[in-house]
Parts: C-alpha cells; structure tokens; sequence
C-alpha cells in the first residue's frame, strides 16, 4: 500500500459511527450475517486454501497460527519488516490487541485476507511468491459447464435487436454466477408479483443507457468485482459498450492482489479473455474483438493499491479521485463495491442513495447481488413488501440493485 492512502485516511475513517449517523457494521452481534463470516466462512476458507496447495512447513505453521488467531485470540498487527506495515499500522491501530468481532467488519475482512496472503509467502522473498492462493478455485469455475451453456447463449442473443440484448447483458453482468440466469436473460415484461419476485429491488437501468446514448466519445470506468464466471459477462458487456459506441473507451479496474477469495486481477482478465477467444460462436468473436481492444487502447485494464484498502470511496486517493472525474460513468461491480460506495453501516434502507454517493466524482452506478446487510435507497413500499416477505433478502444473493447517481 502507498504512503498516499495511508494519509488518506486514518482508522477513524472506518470506525467513527458517530460522525454520519449511522452504526458501523461490526462482527459482535451474535447471529449476524458478518458475525457468521468472521467465525465461520474465514476458518473454512484457511482450510481451503491449505489443501489448495502443496505448500511447506513455514506456511502451514503461518496458516495455522492466523487460524488460532481469528478464532481464539486478538488482532495482530504486521511485522515492521512487512511492505506494508505503516500503512495498516494507521488504519488497525484502534484494533490491534482486541478482538477480531469488535473490529468493523469491512476493516476485519480486508485485514484478514492480508494476513492469509503474508500466511501463504505471496508476498515474500521465497518461491510462493506471487502465487495467488485463490487460483485453483478461480479456474476451475472457468472451465466449469455452466460457463460453457453460459457462451453457449450468446448465439441466441447475437441477433436480437441491440435494446433487447443491451438489457439482457447489463442483467447478466448484474447477476454474475446466478446459474438461472446468465445470458439468458432478455427484455421482458416483469414476473407476477413485480420486482420482489423478480428479484430487482430498484433498477436505474434507464438512466444509466440515458447517460451512455451511441455515438459517444466519452470514456466509462468499470470497477470490477469476482473473476471467473462473474468476469466473462462484464467483458461482454463491455464488448457491447464498445461495439455499439456507447463508450469510446472503457478502463477496467482490478485488484492488485489476491483478495476475498474471488476478487478480479490481471491474470484472470487474461484467463477469461483466453476462456472467451477459444469459445466457439459469438463468444469467440467478443473475445477476439476485447483481445484487439486491450492492443488499440480502447479497452484499458487498470488498478491501485487503494482496491485493497479497508476504506470507504469517500476516502479515495486524489490520483483515483482524478481517473473517475474523467469518465463519464463509473460502473462498480458487486456487494464490496457497494458497501465502499455508501459506507459499511447499517444506514436506514430508504436513505437516498444520490445523498449517500455525492461525494464521489462524476456519475456513478453501482451493480450489486445482495449478499451483505447494507443497503440504501429503496422507496418505502418495496423496503415494505421485502420484510413482509420474510426471506433473508439482503444476504442470500437473491436480490439484486441497478442504482445510478447522475
């Protein structure tokens, strides 16, 4: 992590619920969807990634000494020798020595998934250096047969008029690995039952195509989120952005390092642009036109030491800060984005969402599978019609958000 975000923002930045109003989301609350992550899914996870690999005796001793920390003891701050140990040494210091579940819980798991990847050597002088922990899980969904029906379909919709396939590979691209979904999705009239049953709690759809009319010369900024099965429609979306002159340009942001398990880098931009090139039928032909757009320019894949911080947008470096200004639109991707864009805290669900985001530079839309308890800008009948139905709708992944702050 750079200097420049470290000054950026201190601790106080994530753990200050006084200052906006609203309860930072903390792991202590027994029963909580980020209690159940922190006790259950980042012990799994370290087991995983211990069986993922052949690895030796020193990272099994670090694998195993993380493993009792989260689960019997308090926070640890980095060894002094680390790259990157002032800047968490500034964001962890209220943290270190208590209790994992006390810490906020965005803070809790960006922490975690460093101290997984200093566990494993990534980052280290030795030879697991670069090594990316996650990977297996990442290509094995690649070569998974729902990816294979998945570009199977793009054949269906090559012909379909651009509205109607613009609609189905902006849904297909919010969905990202609902099996039932993909790019099958096309414009049709709402389910019985409206958008609860459908799944769609609100959709800006219209004004985000508003802002991006063909024939523009702008450049759109795209802030992905998991790789594998949830890149490959993202890259055809963007294909369509391109093809159908909605953007000019697109910049894809990606992590710089291994994080929360799925997250995009470079490599895997690679492995689904291969995925999609050696794919019979129209998907082939989309890989073959990104593959020459990364080469012209117009398709940039881009990233920054801030995609890995435990900090909210709200307290993004100037230099980013100045990439977003200069796009037209700002598309994040997935449930972590979302939670950065509005603020990790259990905010009311009908708190506007422009009030929430109008910090950030230029329009932004955020793309999101619930998977987290944080939420914002729902209109009151359908936060109404979601309780009353008595699903875990904010954390399953069963629900989904279109939201655009021109």
């Amino acid at each position: 992590m750079t200097e420049k975000i470290s000054r950026a923002s201190g601790a106080a930045a994530v753990g200050d619920a006084g200052s906006v109003g609203a309860p930072v989301v903390v792991g202590n609350e027994p029963g909580s969807f980020a209690r159940g992550v922190l006790a259950e899914r980042h012990p799994a996870l370290i087991r995983q990634v211990r069986d993922a690999f052949p690895y030796g005796r020193r990272q099994h001793e670090g694998l195993d000494a993380l493993l009792h920390e989260i689960t019997s003891g308090v926070v640890q701050p980095l060894a002094p020798e680390e790259h990157d140990h002032a800047s968490w040494a500034a964001w962890g210091r209220e943290h270190f020595g208590r209790s994992w579940y006390d810490a906020p819980f965005l803070w809790a798991e960006s922490y975690f998934y460093r101290r997984l990847l200093g566990a494993v050597g990534y980052f280290g002088a030795g030879p697991w250096r670069g090594v990316d922990p996650f990977a297996p899980f990442k290509r094995a969904e690649l070569r998974g047969d729902a990816v294979e029906d998945e570009l199977r379909a793009l054949d269906t919709l090559a012909e379909a008029p651009a509205e109607e396939r613009a609609t189905a590979l902006l849904h297909a691209s919010l969905w990202g690995n609902r099996a039932d979904l993909g790019f099958r999705v096309s414009a049709r009239e709402p389910e019985p039952g409206g958008a609860v049953s459908a799944g769609l709690v609100a959709d800006d759809s219209t004004t985000l195509w508003r802002l991006l009319p063909p024939g523009t010369s702008a450049t759109v900024a795209v802030v992905a989120d998991n790789a594998g099965r949830e890149l490959i429609p993202d890259l055809v979306l963007i294909d369509h952005l391109l093809e159908h002159g909605h953007a000019a340009r697109v910049a894809l942001h990606v992590k710089p390092c291994p994080y929360f398990v799925s997250d995009a880098m470079t490599a895997d931009v690679v492995d689904c642009l291969r995925r999609l090139t050696g794919a019979p039928g129209d998907a082939g032909r989309i890989g073959g036109r990104l593959w020459k757009a990364m080469a012209k320019g117009s398709l940039e894949v881009r990233t920054h030491p801030f995609f890995c911080a435990p900090l909210p947008y709200e307290d993004m470096p100037e230099d980013l800060r100045e990439e977003f200004t200069g796009a037209v639109l700002t598309i994040l991707k997935g449930d972590l984005n979302y939670r950065r864009l509005v603020g990790d805290r259990l905010w009311s669900p009908t708190v506007p969402f422009a009030g929430r985001t109008a910090y950030f530079p230029g329009a932004v839309a955020a793309l999101r599978t619930l998977k987290s308890d944080v939420i914002v800008g729902l209109q009151p009948a359908m936060l109404d019609a979601l309780e009353r139905s008595a699903t875990a709708w904010r954390t399953s992944g069963t629900h989904a958000l279109i939201q655009v702050r021109p």
